[in-house]
């Protein structure tokens, strides 16, 4: 069992970051303000090779790629006192898996995602079950040619279910967090006859999308 498991609030001395660090969490006391954090952090190209940023690393290093600002957006909401709660959203194998931070308010779920273009971003917390903010990303979710390609979603997980040292203050890439999302049984959202009627996006949803909030440097050879 992770060591903070049953922690309603997270506090400096269990997370372990300094109070700089931790200041900057506190400081992101709704899912709007986490969500301008993230906008406002750019995006990890991981130019270097692929990484998985610890909240610390992604807090010194300013760069996040989905699921490293998933992270930080559960651990700043865990701070606050709600449950650091993410979603692993399963797509097909052309594509890449996506994971957002869940939070509710009242009955109804809403989303921070961390997201480089457009379309997969924020959720305002109105839908009444998982299935409907999986499926508010669905015509969305795509890739260049305008292919649909979402298929699952997870169940919720608990980030205290793994031990901080691994997602809040890891040094070094924290695969164990990925494969252990990986693992989480999920609820297909179409059946394989939905998706051969998959119609593909037009070509002018298709420019748009290409929009970047943080292009790829261009690099020099």
């Amino acid at each position: 069992m992770a060591k903070h498991q049953g922690k309603r609030f997270a506090r400096r001395e269990h997370l372990g970051l300094t109070p700089a660090e931790f200041a900057v969490l506190r400081r992101l006391s709704t899912p709007e303000k986490i969500q301008t954090f993230l906008n406002a952090t750019p995006a990890n190209h991981e130019l270097g090779g692929e990484t998985l940023l610890s909240v610390r690393e992604v807090i010194r290093q300013r760069r996040a790629h989905c699921l490293e600002g998933a992270m930080l957006a559960a651990c700043a909401l865990w701070v606050q006192g709600e449950p650091p709660l993410v979603m692993y959203m399963h797509c097909d194998l052309v594509d890449w898996p996506h994971v957002i931070t869940l939070f509710k308010r009242g009955r109804c779920w809403g989303a921070i995602s961390k997201t480089n273009g457009v379309p997969l971003r924020y959720r305002d917390p109105v839908y009444r079950n998982l299935r409907e903010l999986a499926m508010s990303y669905f015509h969305e979710y795509y890739t260049k040619h305008g292919r649909k390609t979402l298929r699952g979603y997870s169940v919720p997980f608990d980030l205290r279910r793994m031990d901080t040292e691994l997602w809040v203050t890891n040094p070094h890439n924290g695969w164990e967090v990925n494969d252990r999302l990986e693992t989480l049984r999920h609820t297909m959202l179409i059946s394989p006859r939905q998706e051969k009627l998959l119609a593909r996006r037009d070509p002018f949803e298709r420019t748009i999308a290409k929009m970047l909030e943080y292009p790829k440097p261009e690099t020099t050879g």
